[in-house]
């Protein structure tokens, strides 16, 4: 195999998703990949993975060699289960494009906007009862909190069963440390938890996602002008409900120990709140929550003087080519909230760019105003924080800090 260094061919880098402690901190791997194998084949779980900025960005341009239609993790892929109609981030274009218009409607700037003052309620209602108190957890008491508050109410959910709607959408996501996602039954799970709301809008119509989905007319890829199945409304509200509380509670966890870590940065954010949404994308870049997506290889494509073949699984590694200093010069692995804003792939990009994108740099932009307001200053107590054992998403189950 001829790659693009000469030390490449006997590099022995070893990168594994599923491996718990490179997961602890994947980026010393991740520069190795990028600079001794930025085509990596992985023997053991059978998979592909590019490392470098341009070469993921330009993959996950190109759906039409890189497919979503069949899952974008490694294990689903495999198991090459039905995915159900209105999995929209399972999807490709033309049907991808008709389903994703129908729930863009539902993110509208306008309707993104209009949350502020939600979002600031729900994270003053999180934050004020702990004003005095020594310890926060950022997870626990905000992150795991806020996001699943506003989701839900754009959604529909009714408050008494937000923790379980959103305990049920991130069980799908957790694997046990160090093993595959179990994919038996993944298919069939979807959605079936929304059945009864669904029943109950149907009769009593509100302003939120749900009615607006339940009378949405579209013309599908048949031509046929049609209401959305009952199955892709479940599905559909499967999806939003687990986007839409995964990112930004990652997202505050990592706000957290990122900028504890570096209290010279955190400092000028509390003097300088414009800052923020400078910081936000900085703490996206630098850890972003979802680390890699996979796709299915539908045609022979070559990289550094390699074929892959159609049929096989292609890892991009986004935690990696956020890091590339070929993309963040001098240095992508320095946290740095007067870096130069240059477009990252935390929200991913091209056809799946994430439609809650907005929603979430609101979430985090709020969320860090008022953390600032009552608690500018904190350590954080890395011997009881524990990290999410998943091979999806990679962020803190709690990041508690010690409140100065």
């Amino acid at each position: 195999m001829t790659l693009d260094a000469p030390r490449t061919a006997t590099s022995d880098v070893y990168f594994d998703p599923y491996d718990v402690g490179i997961n602890a901190d994947p980026y010393p791997t991740f520069r190795r990949l990028r600079e001794e194998a930025p085509l990596y084949y992985n023997a053991k779980h059978d998979f592909y993975a590019l490392s470098r900025f341009a070469d993921v960005n330009r993959a996950l341009v190109d759906h039409e060699t890189f497919s979503s239609a069949r899952g974008a993790i490694v294990e689903l892929i495999k198991a090459n289960i039905e995915i159900p109609p209105g999995t929209v981030i399972f999807e490709d274009p033309p049907i991808h494009d008709i389903h994703r218009k129908l729930l863009a409607r539902m993110f509208t700037p306008r309707k993104v906007n209009a949350l502020e003052p939600v979002i600031r309620e729900f994270c003053a209602q999180c934050l004020d009862p702990l004003i005095g108190a020594e310890r926060f957890d950022f997870v626990a008491d905000l992150g795991a909190q806020m996001p699943m508050r506003v989701i839900s109410a754009l959604l529909g959910i009714p408050e008494d069963d937000q923790e379980m709607i959103r305990d049920h959408a991130n069980a799908q996501l957790r694997t046990e440390a160090g093993q595959p996602m179990k994919t038996e039954g993944a298919g069939m799970a979807f959605g079936e938890l929304f059945q009864t709301y669904i029943d109950w809008r149907a009769e009593h119509p509100s302003d939120d996602i749900m009615t607006e989905l339940l009378n949405a007319e579209f013309v599908d890829e048949t031509g046929t002008t049609r209401h959305l199945t009952r199955q892709e409304l479940l599905t559909y509200l499967n999806v939003v409900a687990g986007a839409g509380n995964e990112t930004t509670t990652r997202l505050i966890g990592w706000a957290g120990k990122v900028l504890a870590d570096h209290p010279d940065q955190r400092r000028e954010l509390v003097e300088n709140p414009s800052l923020i949404p400078q910081a936000i994308e900085e703490l996206l870049r630098f850890e972003p929550p979802a680390p890699h997506v996979a796709r299915y290889v539908t045609r022979d494509v070559e990289f550094y003087g390699q074929t892959v073949s159609e049929g096989s699984v292609m890892m991009m590694l986004i935690g990696s080519a956020v890091r590339d200093h070929r993309q963040f010069p001098p240095d992508g692995d320095v946290f740095d909230i007067h870096r130069e804003v240059r477009q990252h792939l935390a929200f991913s990009v091209g056809t799946h760019y994430c439609l809650g994108s907005a929603l979430a740099r609101l979430e985090g932009r709020v969320a860090l105003e008022e953390i600032f307001k009552r608690f500018p200053e904190w350590d954080v107590d890395m011997a009881n924080a524990s990290l999410s054992p998943t091979s999806t998403v990679r962020g803190w189950e709690s990041m508690p800090a010690v409140l100065k």
